[in-house]
């Protein structure tokens, strides 16, 4: 009897336990107790939990909470800095700036796909013009730098922020494209797109693209259909990286904390207050570098390298992007080489109104556009899905947000501006709706302006045409997201899904 008993609990036991990792595998809802994957129970699929994969190029960056802002004396003056708390989400950078060779196949794709639309092609093309100066020869530049195999692993520069945001769109795409052709969804078929017929992630998603299509995903019913974002396979967008994210990353507090101790201050990407190596040992430290400089800038007036025989930073202008030692997240030339875009907009008070998770300054919320029945129209010349600004309607019964464009919320937008048009008195906001900011540009010659407006974009970073100052993370400048210059350039972020940093 007292055996029967024991096998009668053994298989109870069993049961329990088969049915719990079930649940646990994603087998069944937990909070319905139906199946899932089950074509005769409705067919609800569901990807068990898959880890994002790394993009080309890319380094996680796990996430947390730092002192954003200055952490040296403001010997600029401008107070856009002070420093405060905040907390960065896990994401992804680019291991290096992008690379000359990398925008050249950029510049080849578009030539190859837009044959009946080379203003495409004029357009993403960077301003080699930048190296030109009135009292200096640099035509070489101009001629060589973004062309010639010698400046292959050098960062391209010359390029806008509008261009450098058009450059992340098209590598989304063509690394979801290879995704989709490795596991066998779609054909390579590089002929066959042409115009507005190319590989588009969001046009796809939409069913809105059917070229090279090789085969569809089989579901539980017997039919087919495309891949979707929730079958775990493609990436998420590249883009430009927030402000915060840039800092965050060229800190690298990972390198000088213990648990959630920080016991070394930093000043530069790399630990110390020191901008030669001190040669302390360590794959990226050797010994035997010690007294060079740890990036290349300006060490004064008219000293851009060193000395013939003994050339310290070793780059009269941008070195390769490999150069000098990565910090402590494996990120390199975070300080000097090229400043960097970043994405937000520049406002000299971000550091002050920003929110405290994921601060960001230059949200436009749009939507898919749609037909009158909800289906998705058709794409754009360049086989883009088209957006639109949400409207004041579709958000008036929100309250994180009540209007698409945010650039100006509570600096620069009606409530927050001082003195409106009528002359030097002050006008009640409320009645004087639409009229001047203190932000705009004026127009005819006439009303306020400033040189900071709403396409003025933060770009980060010291670069070789500047002092050590501008080494320093914390610091901030800012330009018109159509110029550029000849010490810009920019590396590309990817959004970290799940945990910040993978399921332990």
């Amino acid at each position: 009897m007292k055996t029967i008993k024991c096998l009668m609990s053994v298989v109870v036991l069993v049961c329990f336990a088969f049915l719990f990792s079930c649940k646990s595998k994603g087998g069944g809802s937990t909070t319905t107790g139906w199946s899932y994957n089950d074509a005769e129970n409705g067919g609800f699929e569901v990807t068990e939990n898959v880890e994002q994969e790394t993009g080309p190029g890319l380094v996680l960056i796990e996430g947390g909470k730092f002192s954003m802002g200055r952490v040296e004396q403001d010997v600029i003056h401008e107070w856009n800095n002070q420093p405060r708390s905040v907390t960065v989400s896990s994401f992804y950078m680019d291991e290096t700036e992008v690379r000359n060779v990398d925008y050249r196949e950029y510049l080849n794709w578009i030539a190859r796909v837009f044959v009946d639309n080379r203003a495409v092609y004029r357009k993403a093309l960077p301003d080699t013009l930048v190296w030109r100066r009135r009292l200096a020869y640099n035509e070489p530049y101009v001629e060589y730098y973004f062309r010639h195999p010698a400046y292959h692993q050098y960062p391209v520069v010359g390029v806008n922020w509008l261009q450098a945001n058009d450059y992340c769109l098209w590598r989304t795409d063509r690394v979801n494209e290879k995704i989709l052709i490795e596991q066998g969804y779609l054909d390579y078929s590089p002929t066959e797109q042409k115009n507005e017929n190319n590989f588009n992630t969001d046009a796809y998603l939409a069913g809105q693209y059917t070229v090279g299509v090789k085969q569809k995903k089989q579901t539980l019913d017997g039919g087919e259909r495309d891949i979707r974002m929730e079958d775990g396979i493609l990436l998420p967008k590249y883009r430009l990286p927030t402000e915060a994210e840039w800092e965050y990353a060229a800190l690298s507090l990972i390198g000088n904390s213990v648990d959630e101790r920080i016991y070394t201050r930093k000043l530069y990407p790399w630990t110390g207050h020191f901008l030669r190596n001190r040669g302390d040992g360590g794959k990226n430290n050797p010994k035997d570098s010690r007294g060079r400089f740890m990036a290349n800038f300006v060490r004064g007036r008219g000293d851009m390298m060193g000395v013939a025989g003994y050339l310290n930073d070793n780059a009269s202008i941008p070195g390769e992007v490999t150069s000098y030692w990565p910090n402590d997240y494996g990120l390199y030339c975070m300080a000097g080489n090229v400043s960097e875009w970043v994405s937000d907009v520049y406002r000299p008070l971000s550091l002050q109104d920003g929110e405290e998770f994921n601060p960001y300054r230059g949200n436009i919320f749009t939507t898919k556009e749609r037909d009158a029945d909800g289906n998705i129209v058709q794409k754009d010349s360049l086989g883009r899905i088209i957006y639109r600004n949400v409207t004041d309607e579709e958000s008036m019964n929100r309250d994180n947000y009540k209007k698409s464009d945010n650039i100006n919320f509570i600096d620069g937008d009606v409530r927050s501006s001082i003195l409106l048009a009528g002359g030097d008195s002050w006008v009640d906001p409320a009645e004087k709706a639409g009229s001047d900011r203190m932000y705009r540009q004026g127009k005819n010659g006439k009303g306020m302006t400033s040189m900071v407006t709403d396409h003025s974009r933060v770009y980060k970073g010291g670069s070789w045409r500047d002092r050590a100052y501008w080494l320093v993370p914390g610091t901030r400048r800012f330009l018109d997201e159509k110029k550029s210059t000849d010490d810009l350039g920019f590396r590309c972020a990817m959004t970290r899904v799940g945990s910040p940093g993978g399921n332990k």
